[in-house]
């Protein structure tokens, strides 16, 4: 997707929104099943460190999304995007599931935040990292084009950031609080 945004190519983005949807669609979707059939432990710490997020997800987020795209555009992209995406997209959407399927609500608000989060973290990393590389089409008419697409995405990205920011931010205060 942040390729497609980069270089303003629009199927290619609509392919890889696709592509994304589905696959989190079946993670999730395994993962509640699962839940419902075999109500996993749910205090393990690999589970409860996908519901608990820090402002230090953000950093782990970014670096994924670096990491990806010059992987991507280096020729690496079959085992450093599948790590990219292992650590930091398909944790948090079990995490998901695992706790939507167990009624646990409050877990899951924290697995979604994570999982929100590192969706626009390796986003916005990966159109900043290909724009750094100086990645482009090549006429002038599309390079223009995706100028805009680009400054238009990063933009959307920091914006749709410092909102998730703000609600860690805030969740950690709601937790600090003694009721």
């Amino acid at each position: 997707l942040a390729f497609a945004t980069t270089l303003a190519d629009r199927p290619l983005a609509f392919r890889a929104l696709r592509a994304n949807a589905i696959g989190v669609l079946v993670s999730l979707g395994l993962s509640i099943i699962y839940a419902l059939v075999a109500s996993p432990d749910l205090g393990s710490p690999e589970i409860v460190a996908r519901t608990e997020v820090s402002l230090g997800d953000i950093a782990l987020a970014l670096a994924s999304g670096i990491a990806g795209a010059i992987a991507f555009s280096s020729g690496l992209a079959a085992s450093l995007v599948g790590v990219m995406v292992a650590v930091a997209l398909l944790p948090p959407t079990v995490a998901l599931g695992l706790t939507i399927g167990s009624g646990q609500w409050e877990a899951a608000a924290g697995a979604a935040l994570l999982l929100a989060t590192n969706v626009v973290c390796v986003n916005l990393a990966g159109v900043a990292t290909f724009v750094a590389q100086g990645i482009r089409p090549q006429s002038w008419f599309e390079a223009e084009r995706s100028r805009k697409a680009t400054r238009w995405a990063i933009s959307v990205w920091t914006i749709l950031l410092l909102v998730l920011a703000g609600l860690i931010l805030l969740a950690q205060q709601f937790q600090s609080i003694d009721f």
